[in-house]
Protein backbone atom coordinates (compact mmCIF):
# COMPACT_ATOMS: atom_id res chain seq x y z
CA UNK A 1 0.00 0.00 0.00
CA UNK A 2 1.58 3.61 -0.95
CA UNK A 3 2.31 5.99 2.10
CA UNK A 4 -0.69 7.70 3.13
CA UNK A 5 -0.23 11.66 4.04
CA UNK A 6 -3.01 12.75 7.01
CA UNK A 7 -3.53 16.55 6.81
CA UNK A 8 -5.93 19.34 8.36
CA UNK A 9 -7.46 21.20 5.97
CA UNK A 10 -8.77 25.06 6.83
CA UNK A 11 -6.86 25.14 10.03
CA UNK A 12 -7.35 27.98 12.05
CA UNK A 13 -4.46 30.71 12.54
CA UNK A 14 -2.73 28.72 15.52
CA UNK A 15 -2.74 25.68 13.00
CA UNK A 16 -5.89 24.01 14.68
CA UNK A 17 -8.52 22.25 14.27
CA UNK A 18 -9.42 21.97 10.54
CA UNK A 19 -11.06 18.77 8.37
CA UNK A 20 -9.13 15.50 8.45
CA UNK A 21 -8.08 14.28 4.82
CA UNK A 22 -6.24 11.20 3.39
CA UNK A 23 -4.11 11.66 0.67
CA UNK A 24 -2.49 8.98 -1.20
CA UNK A 25 -0.02 10.83 -3.54
CA UNK A 26 0.42 7.60 -4.98
CA UNK A 27 -2.91 6.85 -5.67
CA UNK A 28 -2.11 4.38 -8.51
CA UNK A 29 -0.79 2.16 -6.64
CA UNK A 30 -4.28 1.46 -4.88
CA UNK A 31 -6.04 -0.68 -7.26
CA UNK A 32 -9.41 1.24 -8.65
CA UNK A 33 -11.44 -1.35 -7.44
CA UNK A 34 -10.17 -0.99 -3.63
CA UNK A 35 -10.10 2.43 -3.01
CA UNK A 36 -14.13 3.41 -2.04
CA UNK A 37 -13.24 0.36 0.68
CA UNK A 38 -10.48 2.13 1.57
CA UNK A 39 -11.94 5.32 2.04
CA UNK A 40 -14.82 3.69 3.91
CA UNK A 41 -11.91 1.55 6.17
CA UNK A 42 -10.05 5.04 6.68
CA UNK A 43 -13.34 6.63 7.87
CA UNK A 44 -12.31 10.66 7.04
CA UNK A 45 -14.88 12.89 5.09
CA UNK A 46 -13.02 12.62 2.00
CA UNK A 47 -10.17 10.27 1.19
CA UNK A 48 -7.77 11.52 -2.12
CA UNK A 49 -6.10 9.38 -4.34
CA UNK A 50 -3.73 11.23 -6.31
CA UNK A 51 -3.03 8.90 -9.86
CA UNK A 52 -0.05 11.53 -11.40
CA UNK A 53 1.18 14.26 -9.33
CA UNK A 54 3.01 16.28 -12.39
CA UNK A 55 -0.55 16.96 -14.40
CA UNK A 56 -2.57 16.89 -10.60
CA UNK A 57 -4.83 14.23 -11.50
CA UNK A 58 -6.98 13.17 -9.12
CA UNK A 59 -9.82 11.15 -7.47
CA UNK A 60 -12.28 11.90 -4.70
CA UNK A 61 -14.03 9.41 -1.94
CA UNK A 62 -16.32 9.54 0.96
CA UNK A 63 -17.05 6.61 3.10
CA UNK A 64 -19.43 5.95 0.83
CA UNK A 65 -18.95 7.26 -2.57
CA UNK A 66 -17.06 9.07 -5.05
CA UNK A 67 -17.23 12.87 -5.72
CA UNK A 68 -16.30 14.51 -8.98
CA UNK A 69 -15.04 17.39 -6.80
CA UNK A 70 -14.75 18.51 -3.67
CA UNK A 71 -13.28 21.70 -1.99
CA UNK A 72 -11.42 20.31 1.18
CA UNK A 73 -9.71 17.72 -0.53
CA UNK A 74 -8.25 19.99 -3.56
CA UNK A 75 -7.26 23.25 -1.15
CA UNK A 76 -5.42 19.99 0.92
CA UNK A 77 -3.82 18.39 -2.20
CA UNK A 78 -2.52 21.81 -3.23
CA UNK A 79 -1.23 22.23 -0.05
CA UNK A 80 0.22 19.01 0.24
CA UNK A 81 2.16 18.98 -3.03
CA UNK A 82 3.87 22.54 -2.78
CA UNK A 83 5.13 21.44 0.74
CA UNK A 84 6.65 18.38 -1.24
CA UNK A 85 8.36 20.56 -3.41
CA UNK A 86 5.67 20.26 -6.71
CA UNK A 87 3.48 22.65 -6.89
CA UNK A 88 1.02 22.79 -9.44
CA UNK A 89 -1.21 25.14 -11.20
CA UNK A 90 -4.10 23.36 -11.87
CA UNK A 91 -5.86 19.98 -10.83
CA UNK A 92 -7.55 17.35 -12.42
CA UNK A 93 -10.46 16.13 -10.65
CA UNK A 94 -13.55 14.11 -12.74
CA UNK A 95 -15.59 17.52 -12.50
CA UNK A 96 -12.88 19.12 -14.18
CA UNK A 97 -9.96 21.36 -14.09
CA UNK A 98 -9.74 23.47 -10.88
CA UNK A 99 -6.98 26.27 -10.55
CA UNK A 100 -4.41 26.53 -7.93
CA UNK A 101 -2.98 29.48 -6.48
CA UNK A 102 -0.74 29.88 -3.73
CA UNK A 103 -0.32 32.78 -1.17
CA UNK A 104 1.79 32.58 1.92
CA UNK A 105 1.09 29.20 3.61
CA UNK A 106 -2.23 29.14 2.58
CA UNK A 107 -3.47 27.14 -0.77
CA UNK A 108 -6.83 28.23 -2.98
CA UNK A 109 -8.71 26.32 -5.75
CA UNK A 110 -10.56 28.10 -8.37
CA UNK A 111 -13.63 25.98 -9.24
CA UNK A 112 -17.70 26.18 -10.54
CA UNK A 113 -20.19 26.18 -8.41
CA UNK A 114 -22.18 23.76 -9.77
CA UNK A 115 -19.68 21.12 -8.72
CA UNK A 116 -20.69 21.18 -5.58
CA UNK A 117 -23.17 18.38 -4.62
CA UNK A 118 -26.75 20.01 -3.69
CA UNK A 119 -26.58 21.79 -0.28
CA UNK A 120 -30.05 23.06 1.71
CA UNK A 121 -28.79 26.59 2.32
CA UNK A 122 -30.17 27.94 5.46
CA UNK A 123 -29.71 31.16 6.74
CA UNK A 124 -30.57 31.52 10.70
CA UNK A 125 -30.49 34.24 12.83
CA UNK A 126 -27.26 33.99 14.98
CA UNK A 127 -24.49 32.03 15.58
CA UNK A 128 -25.98 30.49 18.53
CA UNK A 129 -28.53 28.97 16.75
CA UNK A 130 -26.47 27.31 13.82
CA UNK A 131 -23.90 25.74 17.16
CA UNK A 132 -27.57 24.69 18.74
CA UNK A 133 -28.39 22.58 15.79
CA UNK A 134 -28.97 18.63 15.34
CA UNK A 135 -26.84 17.11 13.55
CA UNK A 136 -28.48 13.86 13.51
CA UNK A 137 -31.69 15.54 12.37
CA UNK A 138 -30.51 16.36 8.98
CA UNK A 139 -32.47 14.45 5.92
CA UNK A 140 -30.54 16.15 3.04
CA UNK A 141 -27.11 17.83 2.40
CA UNK A 142 -27.76 21.04 4.69
CA UNK A 143 -25.54 23.65 4.92
CA UNK A 144 -26.68 26.38 8.02
CA UNK A 145 -25.18 29.61 8.14
CA UNK A 146 -25.65 32.79 10.74
CA UNK A 147 -23.68 36.25 10.07
CA UNK A 148 -21.18 37.29 12.44
CA UNK A 149 -20.60 40.30 11.18
CA UNK A 150 -22.17 40.91 7.80
CA UNK A 151 -20.63 44.30 7.09
CA UNK A 152 -17.19 42.40 7.17
CA UNK A 153 -18.28 39.20 5.36
CA UNK A 154 -17.80 36.68 8.27
CA UNK A 155 -19.91 34.05 9.03
CA UNK A 156 -20.49 30.93 11.48
CA UNK A 157 -21.39 27.84 9.19
CA UNK A 158 -22.22 23.80 9.87
CA UNK A 159 -22.30 21.62 7.39
CA UNK A 160 -24.41 18.19 7.33
CA UNK A 161 -23.92 15.66 4.18
CA UNK A 162 -26.16 12.55 5.05
CA UNK A 163 -26.29 11.54 1.30
CA UNK A 164 -22.42 11.12 1.04
CA UNK A 165 -22.54 9.36 5.06
CA UNK A 166 -21.18 12.25 6.39
CA UNK A 167 -23.12 12.95 9.81
CA UNK A 168 -21.33 16.44 9.96
CA UNK A 169 -18.08 18.26 8.05
CA UNK A 170 -16.11 20.46 9.76
CA UNK A 171 -14.72 22.13 6.83
CA UNK A 172 -16.87 22.23 3.47
CA UNK A 173 -15.07 23.99 0.61
CA UNK A 174 -17.62 23.07 -1.98
CA UNK A 175 -20.64 24.45 -0.04
CA UNK A 176 -18.94 27.34 0.48
CA UNK A 177 -17.75 28.07 -2.67
CA UNK A 178 -21.88 27.75 -3.40
CA UNK A 179 -22.70 30.08 -0.68
CA UNK A 180 -20.18 32.65 -1.46
CA UNK A 181 -21.05 32.46 -5.16
CA UNK A 182 -25.01 33.08 -4.06
CA UNK A 183 -23.98 35.93 -1.84
CA UNK A 184 -21.66 37.15 -4.56
CA UNK A 185 -19.33 39.11 -2.22
CA UNK A 186 -15.91 37.67 -0.29
CA UNK A 187 -16.50 36.09 2.50
CA UNK A 188 -14.72 34.20 5.71
CA UNK A 189 -16.34 31.37 7.15
CA UNK A 190 -16.05 29.98 10.42
CA UNK A 191 -17.26 25.81 10.04
CA UNK A 192 -17.54 23.54 12.77
CA UNK A 193 -15.28 23.37 15.82
CA UNK A 194 -12.61 25.83 14.56
CA UNK A 195 -11.80 25.91 10.95
CA UNK A 196 -11.74 28.64 8.59
CA UNK A 197 -11.94 28.88 4.60
CA UNK A 198 -12.07 32.25 2.95
CA UNK A 199 -14.17 32.93 -0.13
CA UNK A 200 -13.71 34.91 -3.33
CA UNK A 201 -15.93 35.30 -6.51
CA UNK A 202 -13.33 35.80 -9.21
CA UNK A 203 -15.44 37.89 -11.33
CA UNK A 204 -15.36 35.02 -13.92
CA UNK A 205 -17.53 31.45 -13.65
CA UNK A 206 -15.47 30.47 -10.39
CA UNK A 207 -15.72 31.34 -6.93
CA UNK A 208 -12.19 30.70 -4.76
CA UNK A 209 -11.66 28.88 -1.38
CA UNK A 210 -8.88 27.89 0.94
CA UNK A 211 -6.87 28.57 3.62
CA UNK A 212 -4.16 26.63 5.51
CA UNK A 213 -2.96 23.07 6.80
CA UNK A 214 -1.02 21.22 8.39
CA UNK A 215 0.59 17.65 8.17
CA UNK A 216 -0.96 15.20 11.01
CA UNK A 217 0.96 11.91 10.14
CA UNK A 218 2.34 9.76 7.47
CA UNK A 219 2.24 6.38 7.47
Amino acid sequence: MPELRILRVFVNEDGEWGNPLGVFLDGGGVPEDERQGVASKLGFSETVFVDDRSSGRMRIFTPQVELPFAGHPTVGVAWLLVHEGAPVDVLRTPAGEVRVRYEGNDAFVAARPEWAPPFAYRQLDSPATVRALDPGAATENTYAWAWIDEAAGTLRARSFVPEAGIVEDEATGSAAIGLCARLARPLVIHQGHGSVMRCLPTGTDRVEVGGGARLVESR
